[in-house]
């Protein structure tokens, strides 16, 4: 048997990104993460999971507690990896990103950022 813990389509509204005008208005990004857990046998308590509320938490502490603005997605889903892999419940991650009011040279489509992690 193989758990997984996620918490989808979590937005937080932050001022990151490349452009100037991106670190002054904030803007929504849309977190989706998904960890796979350590071990095969029952979960009967909280300690052996990772509980979906520190996956909430590592998005805020990377989003809301940056000291200065993040220029790029792919260094948000690193950062969050980094908070998540040192649960020791957990074997791998997925962290989605999506930005739907990027800047782009005309309408249409979701940027989206995803990294994918596994202990070693």
């Amino acid at each position: 048997m193989q758990w997984r813990v996620g918490l989808e389509a979590y937005e937080v509204v932050a001022a990151h990104g490349w452009y100037e005008e991106e670190r002054q208005h904030p803007q929504p990004f849309i977190f989706t993460v998904w960890a796979t857990l350590s071990g095969n046998d029952r979960i009967e308590d909280l300690d052996e999971t990772l509980n979906y509320a520190d996956i909430q938490i590592a998005i805020d502490e990377v989003m809301l507690k940056a000291p200065e603005p993040i220029h790029l997605m792919e260094d948000m889903g690193q950062r969050v990896v980094d908070l998540l892999a040192a649960h020791s419940s957990v074997a791998s991650l997925s962290v989605r990103i999506e930005k739907p009011r990027a800047p782009l040279p005309h309408p249409g489509g979701l940027p989206v950022i995803e990294v994918l992690w596994q202990r070693a």
